[in-house]
């Protein structure tokens, strides 16, 4: 059942850049400040070559381009040479450390997006489908990655190529470049406009991929369903539509961030249209030479690129500042309940009886369980049945720490499960539920993840308990067999053993079984029925169960009826009662 609805918290309205990218820097990048150093020397090593390109113009146009000049071209030359090949020499290795560097951090930062999700409550993963998630994890990471890389190449290769290249400018004439920058400042408020607009749209359009991926998600999970009732028509058309929205809002944002190079680009063009009114009467009368004014206007025609890059840099920064809120947005979100790593309680002995003790439980305003009190006694059996909506499989998520109760105590030994800390309790139980989760792996890996050498006989007499070895002879690789996505190259029957399998291989005390043979056929379920009796042999065993006739051998019988426990007994002796169990009995029995 649900827990209480706790959605992540809505984003504020214009954090500051200063704070996001401080807990960036300070969680992901300060690590790596030395390479990052290294790759910001490379890229002011870039940036300066254009510098020293330009200014080699002068003397190309005043000593080689020249009658005599001969015996300079070889000088000049070779120079221009050695900087081209510096230079490409400095940008493959600046690209592919910042590569790698750029990958190690994002795959850390995917890695503890991972971390940190799972150890959220189960009523957060009910409101937030997996796709919104992986979009957050994958999506968000992959565009706050460019943040860093853009900045050191911006900073280190374009900003300072930037002021080298104004520097030569002003060394050549101040009122030459003065006139060339005379239309920059008239770009400052259209530019912090066009960036609000392009933070604002980055951020609709992360939330748009979100639901890309959940639609994503839905179909291809549910694509037995799909193909039966003849929807891929439909859900084709609804998937369209997300790409629809999307597919604009690309566009206006991919509009708006082009803004700002396109008015510099006009800004440029401003500028030498107003330099070539002002240098070329120096230039006509002898007072500058041809060298000195293409010197200055290749320093001015170098600064374009870098310029339209650092334009470009703003849109990039805005992208991926929304991506970074979004990040830590989520890693902000905290469990409801939070509970120590590790406890200052005494483990409970684990050979003792788990102890419901006026437990309650409430989905929002909806009570679930109402003062449950039962005890299921250490090495039995205890069945919990009742009709759909009692509250059965709530009791077990609360055993096994998926939420804690509103209210009571659920005791093992006398130790409250909610005093220790989740891993201790989860590790009291091992489950088997209907729907059994296999992952895309092989059988080996799903029975007992990690395995080593020295756990095969564990392997070997958990595969006998739970009737593995009855099929895996037929499987083509044994063990190594992969089972496909969600178990699909298995049957259900052979999901569900290899389900039991993996609960017999664990040490926990108490073994949960939540409808575990209710999707099964007649001899699945007697092959199923059978492992889990075998199995649950000298543990502490709570059975879900609709099929009445599946727990009639149990050591003990609780009744649920609207979250109430309403009877306790045998079967026998709940029978004789003529209450809500014979009435459940006589229904089954008739139909």
């Amino acid at each position: 059942m649900a827990g209480p609805v706790k959605r992540i918290p809505p984003l504020p309205e214009n954090p500051t850049k200063p704070r996001l990218f401080g807990r960036y820097w300070q969680g992901y990048l300060s690590p790596h400040w030395v390479g990052m150093g290294i790759v910001l020397v490379l890229m002011v090593i870039d940036g300066g070559i254009l510098g020293a390109v330009s200014k080699l113009i002068q003397p190309l146009f005043d000593k080689v381009l020249v009658p005599g000049g001969a015996s300079a071209v070889i000088g000049v030359g070779m120079t221009f040479l050695g900087l081209f090949v510096l230079r490409a020499a400095v940008s493959a290795l600046a690209r592919t450390l910042t590569t790698a560097l750029t990958q190690r951090i994002a795959a850390q930062t995917q890695s503890d997006m991972l971390a940190h999700i799972l150890t959220l409550d189960m009523s957060f993963f009910q409101i937030h489908s997996p796709g919104i998630l992986i979009e957050r994890v994958q999506g968000d990471t992959l565009a706050a990655q460019a943040v860093w890389s853009s900045l050191l190449s911006g900073l280190g290769r374009d900003g300072l190529g930037v002021l080298i290249l104004v520097g030569v400018a002003i060394s050549v004439d101040p009122w030459w470049t003065l006139a060339t920058l005379i239309a920059f400042p008239l770009l400052i408020l259209p530019i912090v406009g066009i960036q609000r607009y392009v933070r604002r749209k980055a951020m609709q359009l992360r939330d748009q991929a979100g639901l890309r991926a959940t639609r994503l998600d839905e179909i291809f999970h549910g694509i037995q369903s799909v193909k039966l009732n003849r929807l891929e028509a439909l859900q084709t058309a609804r998937f369209a539509q997300v790409l629809k929205v999307i597919r604009r809002a690309e566009v206006k944002l991919s509009a708006s961030r082009a803004l700002v190079p396109s008015l510099l680009d006009i800004a440029t063009g401003l500028g030498f249209f107003a330099v070539l009114i002002v240098a070329a009467p120096d230039v006509a009368s002898g007072e500058r030479t041809a060298g000195e004014f293409m010197s200055f206007f290749t320093a001015v025609a170098l600064i374009f690129q870098p310029l339209r890059r650092l334009g470009e840099l703003s849109g990039v920064w805005q992208v991926a500042a929304a991506s970074l809120e979004r990040i830590y947005a989520l890693l902000d979100e905290q469990p409801e309940n939070p509970r120590p790593i590790y406890g200052n309680v005494l483990p409970p002995d684990a050979n003792s009886d788990l102890v419901f003790d006026q437990v309650s439980f409430s989905h929002g305003q909806k009570a679930i369980l109402q003062a449950i009190s039962f005890t299921a006694k250490a090495g039995q059996t205890t069945a919990i049945v009742g009709a759909s909506g009692a509250g059965k499989s709530t009791l077990f998520q609360l055993a096994c720490g998926l939420y804690d109760p509103a209210a009571g105590q659920i005791k093992l030994g006398g130790v409250s499960l909610t005093d220790l800390p989740l891993p201790l309790q989860r590790g009291l139980f091992a489950t088997v539920t209907q729907d059994s989760a296999l992952f895309d792996e092989t059988l080996r890996e799903n029975i007992l993840p990690g395995a080593a050498p020295e756990d095969a006989p564990r392997i070997a007499e958990a595969l006998e308990l739970a009737h593995v070895t009855e099929f895996l002879s037929r499987l083509a690789a044994g063990l190594d067999t992969p089972v496909g996505p969600r178990g699909s190259a298995l049957s259900g029957g052979q999901r569900q053993r290899v389900a039991i399998a993996r609960a017999l291989i664990q040490t926990a005390p108490i073994l949960l079984l939540d409808e575990a043979t209710s999707a099964l056929d007649a001899q699945s379920e007697a092959a199923v029925s059978d492992a889990l009796k075998r199995g649950s042999k000298g543990r502490t065993t709570l059975v879900i169960a609709h099929r009445l006739s599946t727990v009639r051998n149990a050591d003990h019988i609780v009744v649920l009826d609207h979250g109430c426990v309403v009877e306790e007994g045998t079967h026998e002796a709940l029978l004789a009662k003529a209450g809500a169990y014979a009435d459940l009995y006589q229904m089954q029995f008739k139909t």
